[in-house]
């Protein structure tokens, strides 16, 4: 079974093919660049690095958020269109759950996040045991301030990770004091490899109704609601 993964969740864009179990190849990049100019081409490298045809492909799987809403419908959407196009499956894995596998075979509490911007943050809790990923808190968009006092109610060490790391490290170590512990470099950011672990055993979504889990209402529907509270 060939498995194409894609993940462009956040800044870091990151594919990867395997035969089951066993890792191909992997590409990520961390640049500025839009993905929708980056992904295909770098599908299209991937794919011609281990000689695979895209008629090979058994499944299909994706990172669906939360995250960059821009970034995730350019990954949801592409890989919606090639799973029917080429009569695939197509599963989903959460964009926050594929940063903590980085640390899927450590022990205890992980928390990821991303920076939503105006102090938020999308972040989710999970515990890893024997190489296993367990839900303790799932994920939202919460304040940062309110998201440390509830982590900080577990009284346990917690692993922070997250590519955005800087944003919050100040407000994490006032409230969360010692247990906090910081995970930096390549392992704070998202691995396509990881998805498939992750998600190559779980049932297939329903390509024409998925959609990426963005966890926020965008800018337009914001601001339709703001007007329509005021004409009230």
């Amino acid at each position: 079974m060939n498995i194409l993964a894609i993940d462009t969740s956040n800044r870091p864009m990151s594919v990867a093919l395997y035969h089951n179990e066993t890792p191909l190849i992997e590409h990520t990049l961390n640049s500025k660049r839009n993905h929708s100019v980056q992904l295909m081409p770098a599908i299209d490298y991937i794919m011609k690095e281990v000689n695979i045809q895209p008629k090979d492909l058994s499944k299909i799987i994706v990172a669906n958020g939360p995250g960059s809403y821009t970034g995730l419908r350019i990954g949801v959407t592409t890989a919606k269109t090639l799973a029917w196009t080429l009569n695939i499956p197509l599963v989903t894995v959460s964009s926050l759950e594929l940063v903590a596998a980085n640390l899927i075979y450590s022990s205890g509490l992980i928390c990821s996040f991303f920076d939503a911007r105006r102090g938020n943050v999308f972040t989710g809790l999970y515990r890893a045991q024997e190489g296993r990923l367990t839900e303790e808190l799932p994920d939202q968009n919460i304040a940062m301030e309110e998201w440390l006092d509830r982590l900080n109610d577990f009284g346990e060490p917690i692993t922070m990770v997250s590519p955005t790391e800087h944003t919050f490290s100040d407000m994490v170590y006032e409230i969360l004091g010692k247990r906090a512990k910081w995970v930096t470099g390549h392992l704070s950011f998202p691995q396509a490899g990881q998805l498939v672990l992750l998600g190559k055993d779980r049932e297939p979504v329903d390509i024409h109704t998925t959609s990426p889990q963005y966890h926020r209402l965008v800018e337009a529907e914001v601001k339709w609601l703001e007007k329509n509270a005021q004409n009230k």
